[in-house]
């Protein structure tokens, strides 16, 4: 196993949405892997390295024959465990010809790999997106393959102040950054905690309730390491008791966000919008995620913008502040879940 510096590999990843993944080969690079993905003729998901034994063709450019996947160079055929099963002009198939298979879940509306030990992959680890399946929620979402480092859009969600000037014409107002806001953490999460009282709602927020007036807005941000948050954010008109669990009277939402590493300067944006009211009415789904296509090409500017900017200055340390404290503990567990896999990795012989 590589280490990395950037992102661990002992953790499940979102590779696709399950309707992604069917009888066409899907190629995605997932923590600097190769990989192709597919689905047998039961409908079971597959995960194989992306690179015939013979001569290393990406077996993305091949055919899927039965539930095998057949090498478009010289026809090497693979099953879901990654065997070779035939040879042309040959009887005898050598018995180290396989490709890889990466342990594989299908959870939550999303197809999940673990690009690690495949001894460590453990299906309880998935991250717990209960809301994806439940009928009281509702909604749907996109990937947007972003040009940066994967913990560059980790940043932006821990912190939600830029919403104020990023996303000034939708989700965001002054008052979101004078907010006051308080941080947790534990071994493996990070949560921040953010309520704006009697205040007026954005435009977005505004038009969800579909009431006059100032409102409570809350935001809480859930991190789960390395690559997953989930957003609990909504509007309640002011003084009806949301601060105190009664949001009743407001709209609310979880918003899914997954930024899964591709490579050190890349990642597949994974994002999806729930609601609990109206959710029926498919026009409101249609307009939220057109809506929110628009915030987070507003983020992926300035996410790319930061990168071009990081790799022009590659020895400039950022400068923090009181509002970086998510971005902050979700940097260092993930950097305590590398350092912990580097611990773990045998010492090779000669260093011995």
């Amino acid at each position: 196993m590589n280490a990395s510096s950037t992102f661990p590999l002992n953790s499940w990843y979102v590779a696709a949405w399950d309707a992604e993944v069917g009888r066409k080969l899907l190629a995605r690079t997932v923590c600097d892997q190769d990989i192709v993905l597919y689905r047998k003729q039961n409908g079971a998901a597959v995960a194989l390295a992306d690179a015939c034994w013979h001569r290393l063709l990406p077996l993305s450019l091949g055919t899927i024959v039965d539930d095998d996947v057949r090498c478009g160079y010289h026809g090497l055929r693979f099953d879901s465990e990654g065997r070779c099963t035939h040879m042309p002009s040959q009887e005898t198939i050598n018995p180290s010809a396989c490709v890889r298979a990466f342990p594989i879940v299908e959870r939550h509306r999303f197809v999940w790999i673990w690009p690690g030990d495949p001894a460590l992959a453990d299906p309880t680890l998935v991250p717990d997106l209960r809301w994806m399946n439940d009928p009281a929620w509702t909604g749907d979402g996109r990937m947007t393959e972003v040009k940066a480092d994967y913990r560059l859009v980790i940043d932006n969600l821990m912190d939600l102040t830029h919403e104020t000037y990023v996303h000034g014409s939708s989700i965001g107002n002054e008052a979101l950054a004078k907010a006051p806001f308080d941080a947790v953490h534990g071994e493996t999460t990070a949560t921040i905690r953010r309520w704006v009282l009697n205040e007026d709602a954005p435009p977005f927020w505004g038009a969800q309730l579909g009431k006059p007036g100032p409102v409570d807005r809350w935001q809480i941000i859930h991190f789960k390491a390395p690559s997953t948050i989930v957003l609990d954010v909504g509007v309640a008109p002011a003084g009806s008791g949301a601060p105190e669990g009664h949001r009743e009277a407001g709209v609310g939402m979880w918003v899914i966000h997954i930024p899964t590493p591709s490579t050190a300067k890349s990642c597949y944006y994974f994002w999806c919008h729930l609601r609990n009211y109206r959710v029926h009415e498919q026009r409101v789904t249609r307009e939220i995620l057109q809506g929110a296509g628009g915030i987070l090409l507003e983020d992926e500017i300035v996410i790319e913008a930061q990168q071009r900017a990081i790799d022009k200055n590659p020895d400039r340390d950022f400068y923090n502040m009181n509002i970086d404290a998510g971005s902050l503990w979700a940097r260092r567990l993930i950097d305590a879940m590398i350092e912990k896999e580097t611990r773990r990795r045998p010492i090779p012989i000669a260093a011995a």
